[in-house]
């Protein structure tokens, strides 16, 4: 799929994402995102390319769950958020992914939730691609073994 999915092309190399791979197994690669969602957001994504929930297969859903959780607990331990964000993307041909988002109270106090995420993306405040590569550094380094 590379070529027509953003997620596939970041996986295979075709593009790589600020700081490379946090984190990977045989079916899961958790990365940096490359959208407007802030420094520290992270992407967990299977590493097939898979469009729907219901076609993971039992042993990437059974890997899921713990996996959301660690991305969750290196985002709370390095970036100390009001709140961290676990939303599934999911649209047309593209391939699911949980985005992983650490979020203060400043950025509550006007939308929150999906709101927030879309005003974001409205807003297209790019990220430094140098800092978001620092955060996947320590990001790697906090990742639970």
């Amino acid at each position: 799929m590379v070529g027509s999915c953003l997620a596939c092309e970041l996986t295979s190399g075709a593009r790589e994402p600020p700081g490379g791979a946090i984190h990977e197994t045989e079916q899961w690669r958790v990365e940096h995102c490359v959208g407007p969602l802030g420094i520290g957001t992270l992407i967990v994504k299977p590493t097939r390319h898979v469009v729907h929930v219901a076609d993971l297969t039992e042993s990437e859903a059974a890997e899921l769950g713990p996996l959301l959780r660690r991305a969750a607990q290196v985002i709370s331990n390095l970036s100390s958020p009001s709140q961290v964000y676990v939303t599934l993307w999911s649209s047309g041909p593209v391939h699911i992914h949980w985005v992983v988002q650490p979020v203060t109270s400043d950025q509550e106090t006007g939308a929150c939730g999906p709101a927030l995420q879309a005003a974001m993306f409205a807003a297209g405040a790019a990220v430094d691609p140098q800092e978001a590569a620092r955060y996947a550094e320590q990001a790697r380094a906090a990742w639970p073994r």
